[in-house]
């Protein structure tokens, strides 16, 4: 294997041999001085963005993985011994503590969350002594807080803080009534006789052990996926519960392309990653080995056998037993912005090594609120900050449903871009925080005249499901909006004021503008972050300034409305009410199931 300063262009005849993943290698090429220089540079820039944590910060995790593990012990020795087993079984239960995630790969940063699985022996159950036995020890403690129960994820899980530390924590139960301290748990026999959510539990901790047995250089794995994660948060695309893609997913990602050019460097990586996946006919699955199965009889991912599986957008599929899609939260919509950021990132590395552009182009914030005309806005309240960090949990867990509601509504001619950051308005007097979809029509849809996307429909089915939440409480509201991108509110932007507006376009552009409104469509610059205007019917009416919002999407100008649908207002609820502190109670929200002033013409 190269290490990380192996840095030789002319690796040793058997390593060029060696087959990582499922077809051979694209290239064994090694780095040309320029690219060793531009290793340099990359992870220069890497160290002053400040994705290092310091020893000090190490040191503070470690003591509080050992605490936890502490905590665990003793809560088992107590459920054994309340069980009444003998004196001996209660001096040898315990329990084992994984890290999985990022932290186990080695690609965590300052204040980065803890990815944690707790493995315990059969007796301890999750839904009893881990959800609430568990919970209520952790609950007494000065040093946790912000401990959030989530028992009906995908992946059941306990968020909390421990002194200032992030903590995922999931619990897995396995068929032994004493788990050994050196326990295999990439062995298949840690599956045995358990259920699927303890399957998923126990799979982070299997996939991380497994791509980092697959990949040829563990090192220039990590520096490429630090990397990359790094650019995927700047570039808005990194959340996997907004339907974009999560740590493991990026993981896997790079994980194939160190397999595909096995003696790169970082700095190559980066570069063949854009490369290879600007050109990556989905959904044809990214694996880094062939898919087994196994007599325990857990479902796989095999579209052959399984309809659901085919519909998957943007498959990425776990190394360990049994092989699943990591990233089924891909919607069309998800996968079109993604798509486009790849060409973003390919196009910059390319002027990177013709040495017209500096790493940190690449790394350049992606410019949501000058992307599009039209946004849906989420808001959420809630009495306070406690409840507000439940409900927006579950509210933001559920953003997705409304991209693949609207998405089956208009027959994907409406696209939808999720951003995955949440905003704060600190003026209301409750708890606050927003998110916000950019809204376009499918480019190349032939405009018909008079045609509008009505989704108040969809919309008030969303929120229907989101108010189905088992834990809701007085206060716990969500309104739904939509705006244009001059009423983007000012708490969304850095410095709470709006940038100043681009200069005035050239006559070329102009031209080009006109010939993509007469298409109606609308049409972004080469770099993806600016986009020409649309036809003239999308622009802004001067009445849309008032907090009355509506929901279609049109080419027709407002005034052209029915007067009947205009004039339609909900009940007694005022317009002030929305704008001035969210007061409404939860039964003026619901009126006609649509939120503040919804307007718009039927379909």
């Amino acid at each position: 294997m190269v290490s990380s300063e192996g840095l030789s262009a002319s690796p040793p005849p058997q390593q060029q041999q060696k087959q990582y993943g499922v077809t051979k290698p694209i290239s064994f090429a090694g780095p040309t001085k320029a690219d060793i220089q531009r290793r340099l540079e990359l992870e220069k820039f890497l160290v002053n963005a400040g994705l290092y944590e310091s020893k000090e910060e190490a040191s503070k995790r470690e003591e509080v993985l050992g605490r936890i593990k502490q905590i665990v012990n003793d809560w088992v020795k107590q459920l054994t011994r309340l069980r009444g087993y003998t004196d001996q079984m209660v001096e040898d239960a315990n329990a084992v503590i994984f890290a999985f995630g990022s932290y186990r790969l080695g690609v965590h940063g300052p204040g980065a969350d803890i990815d944690t699985l707790c493995v315990g022996p059969s007796y301890v159950n999750r839904e009893e002594d881990f959800f609430f036995i568990l919970h209520d020890i952790l609950a007494d403690m000065e040093e946790v807080t912000e401990l959030q129960p989530v028992p009906d994820a995908h992946v059941p899980v306990m968020k909390f803080k421990f002194d200032g530390i992030s903590i995922d924590l999931l619990y897995a139960s396995i068929s032994l009534l004493v788990v050994p301290e050196d326990l295999d748990i990439s062995h298949v026999s840690v599956l045995y006789n358990v259920d699927e959510p303890t399957v998923r539990s126990l799979n982070g901790c299997r996939v991380a052990d497994q791509i980092l047995k697959l990949v040829p250089n563990a090192e220039h794995f990590r520096t490429t996926l630090r990397c990359l994660k790094f650019w995927a948060k700047r570039r808005g695309v990194y959340s996997n519960v907004t339907g974009f893609l999560g740590g493991v997913n990026w993981a896997l990602l790079v994980a194939r392309v160190c397999q595909l050019y096995p003696n790169a460097v970082p700095s190559m990586l980066v570069s063949r990653f854009f490369r290879v996946y600007t050109q990556w006919r989905w959904p044809n699955p990214v694996m880094l080995c062939a898919i087994e199965e196994d007599e325990l009889g857990f479902s796989v991912w095999d579209p052959r056998k399984n309809p659901r599986d085919r519909t998957h957008q943007m498959p990425i599929i776990t190394p360990a037993y049994p092989c699943m899609n990591s990233s089924y939260n891909v919607s069309v919509s998800t996968l079109r912005v993604m798509m486009e950021q790849f060409q973003f990132g390919n196009k910059i590395c390319k002027e990177i090594e013709l040495n017209k552009a500096q790493w940190t182009s690449l790394f350049e914030p992606y410019l949501f609120f000058e992307s599009y005309k039209n946004y849906l806005q989420v808001d959420i309240v809630a009495a306070d900050v406690d409840d507000l960090r439940a409900w927006k949990g579950w509210v933001e867990s559920r953003l997705r449903q409304l991209t693949l509601m609207i998405e089956r509504d208009t027959y994907a001619k409406l696209q939808c871009h999720p951003y995955p950051h949440d905003y704060v308005d600190s003026s209301k007097q409750c708890s606050h925080c927003a998110f916000f979809m950019g809204l376009q029509r499918k480019q190349g849809e032939i405009i018909q005249e008079g045609q509008q996307f009505d989704i108040r429909g969809t919309v008030d089915e969303f929120r229907h499901s989101v108010n189905m939440y088992m834990f809701w409480k007085p206060g716990m509201e969500i309104y739904v909006s939509h705006v244009r991108r001059k009423q983007i509110p000012s708490y969304v932007f850095p410095d709470g004021y709006k940038r100043t507006r681009p200069p005035r376009l050239t006559n070329n552009q102009q031209q080009a503008e006109k010939s993509s409104n007469e298409n109606g469509e609308v049409c972004r610059s080469g770099s993806g972050e600016r986009r020409l205007k649309r036809r003239k019917g999308l622009e802004a009416d001067p009445k849309q300034h008032s907090p009355e919002k509506w929901l279609s999407i049109s080419p027709q100008r407002q005034d052209s409305v029915s007067p009947e649908i205009v004039n339609r207002r909900f009940g007694s609820t005022s317009k002030e009410c929305f704008t001035s502190g969210f007061t409404r109670t939860k039964e003026h929200a619901e009126v006609d199931g649509a939120g503040p002033g919804w307007h718009g013409q039927s379909g």
